[in-house]
Parts: C-alpha cells; structure tokens; sequence
C-alpha cells in the first residue's frame, strides 16, 4: 500500500512536470506570436514573401533567401550526417571489438559536449581557407554544411547505437541460429527494429542544424541573396536574428520576431511529422 501510494505521488509530479514544460514552449510561443503581431498584421506582413531582398533600412522584409538557406544547410547538414552516424553505429556495434566500440562512444560523448563557437571557430580557420582555395570566398554554404554535419554527427551516432543496443538480443542470436548472415541479420531484424530510435536521432540531428546560430554565422558568409550554388554565401534565421536584434528597431524588430516564429514553426512540422510517423508504426503494430 505504501508503495502504491509513493507511485501515485511520483506519477503526479511527473504530470505537472510535463504540464510545466507544456506551458513553457506554450509561453515562448505566445511571446514571439506578440512580437511579431505589430509587423504580421499590418501592411508589410505580406512583406516577407514578396520583396525583392532583406533590408529592413529601405523597408524591405524578404525572408525568402534566408528560408532557404536555412533549408540548405539543415538538409545537407542531414544528408552528409546521418548515413555516416548510421554505418559508424553499426559497425560498432556489430563488427568492431568491444574495447573499440567503447572508446569511439566515449570519443563521441567528448565531441557531442564540444560548444558551437568551438566548431565555428575551427571552420573559420581551417575550412573556409580550404574552400577558397577550391572557388569563392570560402565562406559558403558548403562550408556551413560540413561544420554542421560535423556538429550533429556526435549526437546521431550516439542515438543511433543506443537504438541499435535496444534490439533484444534474443533476435540477434535467433537469426543467426536460423543461418542469416550478419549483414542479413542487419538489415531484416536490427535495423526494422531499431527504426523509431532511428527517426528520433534524425529529428534532434535536424532540430539542432535548423537552430544553429554561432557556427553557421561564423562560416556561412551572412549574405541575405538568393544561393544558387555550393560555393554561395548564405544566411539562417538564427544568424539574422542574432546579426540584427542588436540594432533593430519598431517594424524591424517585429519582423525579426516574425523569422523567429517561421523557426519555430519548422520545429514544430518536424515535431509533427516525427509523431504523425509514430502512430502510423503504433497503427501498423496494432493491425499486426
């Protein structure tokens, strides 16, 4: 009875937590929504799909260009991250001594905890000169594209081994008993069955490269353009904001306010589409 009672109080607490979270992101959202309603609600909120550039001294507010480098660098970041996260976890985890799998998560763990400006700082330095000496300046989207990979790389391959750790182990040895190989075995059990952990490590990789601020607006090149190619330089949201809130003034402020509120609403699609993927799974288990 004791026990039962601790467990109702333990169950409680970790309602009003969540409750408490809940109301925090409610609360940031509210906030960017009351920023940025003088300027989206006014004349100029068409403004932001429909000027010809971002440049908020003449009053104009395209936040197309900045959009879309946003989108780049997240979806190349991704794209060069995850198949490397993927073959990295499964290699320590299925053909690599123990002692190596133990130092490279350790490696991984170390790197994970490395600060942003850190990674910046070294794209600055290293990559950007190597990238110039290919075509343009060097600071490109590209080169924002390999420090982010870089960045999110830890992570995912963290979460991809733990998911991959998560596969009863009775699967594995029943099918090599049965005579799969273990690339079969791979491919048909562990990887199937780890597939949830697997999209939840391909969110935090893509919500973490959308957010970035410091090392994109270190080796990104901050230009408010339309990109047209690798070597271009682009801008994020996160980098306009934190270039221009420091200055910005009335309509501009808002306007910033309102980039912030199109980020957060690219969180929350990808939320979306990580739950709506959820329930089908749930859905199909169930049929099953």
């Amino acid at each position: 009875m004791y026990r039962h009672k601790v467990d109702i109080k333990f169950v409680g607490l970790l309602r009003l937590l969540v409750m408490l979270a809940a109301c925090i992101v409610l609360l940031i959202f509210g906030f960017l929504l009351t920023e940025a309603w003088p300027f989206l609600f006014s004349e100029h909120g068409g403004q932001l799909f429909t000027d010809a550039v971002w440049h908020p001294t003449t009053g104009q507010y395209n936040l197309v260009p900045v959009i879309l480098g946003t989108l780049y660098t997240t979806i190349g970041a991704v794209s060069v991250a995850v198949p490397f996260a993927l073959a990295t976890a499964i290699f320590c985890q299925f053909y690599a001594p123990r002692w190596f799998g133990r130092l490279y998560t350790s490696v991984m763990e170390v790197l994970a905890g490395i600060p942003s400006v850190v990674y910046g700082f070294w794209g600055l330095v290293v990559l950007v000169p190597l990238v110039a000496s290919w075509q343009g300046s060097g600071a490109s989207l590209l080169t924002g594209i390999l420090v982010l990979s870089l960045m999110i790389l830890p992570t995912g391959t963290l979460l991809a081994i733990a998911a991959l750790k998560q596969v009863p182990s009775e699967w594995i040895q029943g099918s090599y008993a049965l005579g799969l190989s273990r690339w079969a075995t791979i491919k048909n059990i562990a990887l199937p069955a780890s597939g949830h952990g697997m999209l939840n490590a391909l969110l935090l990789q893509s919500t973490r490269a959308i957010g970035e601020t410091m090392a994109v607006l270190m080796v990104c090149g901050n230009s408010t353009l339309f990109p047209f190619g690798l070597f271009e330089p682009v801008r994020t949201l996160s980098a306009n904001i934190a270039l221009e809130m420091a200055y910005a003034m009335e309509m501009h402020r808002a306007a910033l306010y309102s980039s912030a509120l199109v980020l957060m609403v690219m969180v929350f699609i990808l939320l979306f589409l990580n739950q709506f993927q959820n329930r089908l799974e749930s859905t199909a288990n169930g049929k099953s």
